[in-house]
C-alpha cells in the first residue's frame, strides 16, 4: 500500500518561512519523480516544484527564488522549503510521486494547509 504523508504546514505571516515534508512508503522512492502541488480555494491544482530521481529541479515561475525542493532518498522524504511567503501562497499543498515510465503509478498525499496572513 502506497502512502505519502505530508507535514509542516501551518499559519505564518507574510515574509515568513515553512518547511514542508513528505515521507513515502510502499514505493521504491528513489525511482520516482517527486513533486509538490498546491490548490487554493476556487482554483485548479498547480505544480509548485518537482525533482527527478537524478536531482533535476523544476519550479513554477511564481515561486522561483523563494522555494527550494530537495529529496533524501535514504529517508524516503521530499522537502519543500518555502521562504518569503506571500498571501498568494495560501493553499493546500500536496505531495505527488510519479513514476517516469509507468503512468498508472501516480500517487498523492492528503495535503497540508499553508496559510499566509497579513
Amino acid at each position: 500500500q502506497v502512502q505519502l504523508v505530508e507535514s509542516g504546514g501551518g499559519l505564518v505571516q507574510i515574509g515568513g518561512s515553512l518547511r514542508l515534508s513528505c515521507t513515502a512508503s510502499g514505493i521504491t522512492f528513489s525511482n520516482y519523480v517527486m513533486g509538490w502541488y498546491r490548490q487554493a480555494p476556487g482554483k485548479q491544482r498547480e505544480l509548485v516544484a518537482h525533482i527527478t530521481s537524478g536531482g533535476t529541479k523544476t519550479y513554477a515561475d511564481s515561486v522561483k527564488g523563494r522555494f527550494a525542493i530537495s529529496r533524501d532518498n535514504a529517508k524516503n522524504t521530499v522537502y519543500l522549503q518555502t521562504n518569503s511567503l506571500e498571501v498568494e501562497d495560501t493553499a493546500v499543498y500536496y505531495c505527488n510521486a510519479k513514476h517516469p515510465s509507468m503512468r498508472a503509478w501516480d500517487y498523492w498525499g492528503q495535503g497540508t494547509q499553508v496559510t499566509v496572513s497579513s
